[in-house]
């Protein structure tokens, strides 16, 4: 079927201006020459095809770098998601997660190792709860976590990561609880308005950057969707340094 439509649009392509002033006699002519041609030399037909892809795939990565640009201060400097690592650090990885995900449980000790192993990496962790009511309850109770102590955020998220079941709100008092953090605020925290508005606009952000799973990062300036073994995270840091070089 693709050969056929594509030798259908290679015989009814306009010809030159000169070849269209020929007699019809001609122009057929020409066209069963096409025709003939394709049909003993099929593979150009592929070779234009992996040409187009190539391009599409050329112009996608050049729309997406520019997105990655226009937005990189509402990525990197929001004003209210965690930043772990070094935050100082030369290279920023912007992390899109839901604790509910089991691609970023399975992540998330490759992170915590990138981390402790390279000092010069900023993380910022935008909570992106996208899979159902657990999830927003899970990323709530982070961000009303973050608001209380951020010092006791990180241990929190762990454990949020970690936890293997759905998320309720006895689980959540529980993990607070042994956390260190007043589960009792904890609780007032997390119906303040301005967390509604902080996963509003990360939702936005992602919409914008159509990031639409999870986890999803952006290091410097690429965006990689799904889950990354740590090798190959280390790699994509190593190829974002020597495009900052």
């Amino acid at each position: 079927m693709l050969r056929a439509c594509l030798l259908a649009f290679a015989l009814v392509l306009p010809l030159p201006a000169a070849a269209q002033t020929a007699a019809p006699l001609d122009r057929e002519a020409l066209r069963a020459e096409i025709r003939a041609y394709l049909l003993e030399n099929p593979e150009v037909i592929y070779e234009a095809i992996e040409i187009l892809e190539q391009r599409r795939r050329v112009a996608a990565q050049v729309a997406e770098l520019a997105l990655v640009r226009a937005n990189a201060d509402a990525l990197r400097n929001d004003g209210y998601s965690h930043v772990a690592g070094n935050p100082d650090g030369a290279l920023t990885i912007v992390e899109f997660f839901d604790y509910a995900c089991g691609y970023c449980k399975r992540a998330h000790p490759d992170i915590v190792t990138l981390l402790r192993t390279d000092g010069d990496i900023r993380l910022v962790m935008k909570e992106f709860p996208i899979l159902g009511p657990g999830s927003v309850l899970a990323s709530r109770a982070a961000m009303a976590a973050l608001r209380q102590d951020p010092q006791k955020y990180a241990g929190f998220s762990d454990a949020l990561m970690a936890f293997g079941g759905q998320f309720t709100d006895t689980v959540i008092d529980g993990l607070a609880a042994r956390a260190g953090l007043d589960v009792a605020r904890l609780r007032a925290d997390m119906a303040a308005p301005e967390i509604d508005a902080e996963i509003a606009q990360t939702r936005a952000l992602a919409e914008t950057l159509q990031i639409s799973g999870t986890p999803t990062f952006i290091v410097g300036d690429k965006i990689l969707r799904g889950y990354l073994p740590l090798d190959d995270l280390r790699q994509v840091v190593a190829a974002a340094r020597a495009a900052q070089d």
